[in-house]
This record gives structure tokens, sequence and C-alpha cells, in this order.
């Protein structure tokens, strides 16, 4: 117990630095919430903005904190497009399933995986760097640093105020976001970061439950246990369609996996894959 004591005086002198409102929900048995924690655990995504757009110093702040991110082996595998031009975006809006707010925002970012400049690298170099880069374990490391940039820019942006959705219908017509792009061999489009000023509020959606998710020392392949906790949760669930659409919408997060699972889209992936470099071997 004596080893709290400083953390809860550390949360006091916090806390009476906040105002009321602020200091609500600080507390979570004996972690001190702080403002970092707040703006994850409040993550919704935002698919109406203003017509406002970012500024030079705000992009190249969401830049940096993505960069910021962990990378393997320090490869640091991604390069991000970002969108300004109106017909552009109008484009990858019609490409990406007439997603509005892929057009209507304050900024658009396409975050690719990247082994161009590796392959650049190489000749620099004079090594042979092309069967590493050609292996399904070099593609796993470029989606993975991807990804991780891409939410460190989502966290950033968020902790400005701003609001941000993702965009995986890129990847419906990936080919022509390529051309569009200029986005040359060995770079995959992943999806797009949709960024501006929030012009709604919607609930952030409840997840699985913790016990679900986290296992410990082992997985829990229990089987009863497994459903059950599915079962719960999608009564949850459907309660908060259910609220959120004044009584029209009863959906179940079982029912919603089931449907889109059954559906086979962006069969192509392999090819286009393999088409850019990545062998797969």
């Amino acid at each position: 117990m004596e080893g709290k004591e400083p953390i809860r005086c550390m949360a006091l002198s916090f806390l009476l630095s906040c105002s009321q409102k602020e200091a609500v929900g600080l507390f979570k048995e004996d972690i001190v919430m702080n403002q970092v924690i707040e703006t994850i655990l409040q993550h919704r995504s935002i698919r109406r903005f203003e017509d406002r757009p970012l500024t030079d110093e705000q992009i190249r702040t969401i830049v940096e904190c993505a960069q910021a991110a962990s990378t393997s082996s320090y490869v640091q595998a991604y390069s991000i497009i970002g969108v300004k031009d109106p017909e552009k975006k109008r484009k990858l809006a019609e490409l990406a399933g007439n997603q509005s707010y892929v057009e209507r925002n304050g900024h658009f970012f396409v975050f690719c995986a990247d082994f161009h400049r590796h392959e650049l690298i190489g000749e620099l170099e004079g090594k042979d760097v092309l069967p590493s880069l050609e292996s399904t374990e070099k593609f796993m490391v470029a989606l993975i640093d991807t990804a991780l940039a891409a939410q460190n820019a989502a966290i950033a942006a968020e902790s400005m105020g701003l609001g941000i959705c993702y965009i995986g219908g890129l990847r419906n017509n990936l080919p022509e976001v390529c051309q569009l792009l200029n986005i040359p061999k060995r770079v995959i489009p992943l999806f797009g970061l949709a960024v501006g000023y929030p012009a709604q509020t919607p609930d952030p959606k409840p997840r699985l439950p913790f016990e679900h998710v986290y296992h410990e020392d082992e997985y829990n392949q229990d089987r009863a246990r497994f459903l059950e906790q599915l079962q719960r949760y999608n009564e949850t669930i459907s309660a908060y369609y259910e609220q959120r659409t004044n009584g029209r919408r009863r959906d179940t997060w079982t029912g919603q996996m089931a449907d889109t699972l059954s559906r086979q889209v962006r069969m192509y992936m392999k090819e286009f894959v393999e088409g850019k470099g990545f062998n797969l071997r």
C-alpha cells in the first residue's frame, strides 16, 4: 500500500489544478486518468466534418507524430500522401465506394506500405536486397509499421480536438488509386485517414469485453465461455443501436460479422500485392 501513496498524492495535486468537469472520471481504480487515456477511450469515427481545412502546422504535427511510432528494426516502411487537390479527393471518394467524407474533410491522408525507398537503398549501397523485400515477412513488417504510424496520427489528431475516420474502401480499387496518386512499385496504399473538425458527436461504439480480448499466460479456448461472452456483447450492441436509432435498429455484433465475412470482397488482392513486387514467399 505504501508504494501507492506517491501516485495518489500526485493525482490529488493534479485534481486541484483541474476544473470539476476535467476531474470527473480521472480515477480508474489506482490508475490516474490523463488526457492521453481519455482521448483514446473517447475515440469515435467522424463522418461529417466542418468545411475548414487543416493548417500546414497541424498537418506537419500529425505526420511527425506518425513518424514517432515504433518501427520494426528502424525500417520505417511507410509513406504518407496528403491529398489536397479537390478533384483527386472527389475521385478517391468515388473509388472508395462514394463515401462523401473522403472528399469533404479538413485533410485526407493516404497511408502506404513502402519498400520503394529500400530498393533504392540497395542500389545506393550495392547490396542485393530484393529477395528480402519480396518476402512475406517484409510485407508484414510494412503493414505493421504503416498501421502503427497511422494510429499515432489518429491519436495526435484527436488530441487536437479533431475527428478522424479510417477509409479501408480505398482497397476496393487499388490499381486506380495507384494511378491517380502516381504510386510506384513496392508501394501499396493500405487505407485513408480523413481528418477534420467534427460536425457531429456520435457516441463511441462499445468494444468487446475485456475478458474476451485479454488472455493471460495462454489462449483461453473455453468455447462455452466464449459463446456466453458473445451473447452478452450482442445484448450490449443491440441496446446501443436501439438507443442510437430511436428503436429502428437492433443489430447484433455476431450478426454483423457473419454478414460481413460471408461476402467475398477484394478477391484480387493477392495478385495485386504480388504485382507490386511482394512475392509472399
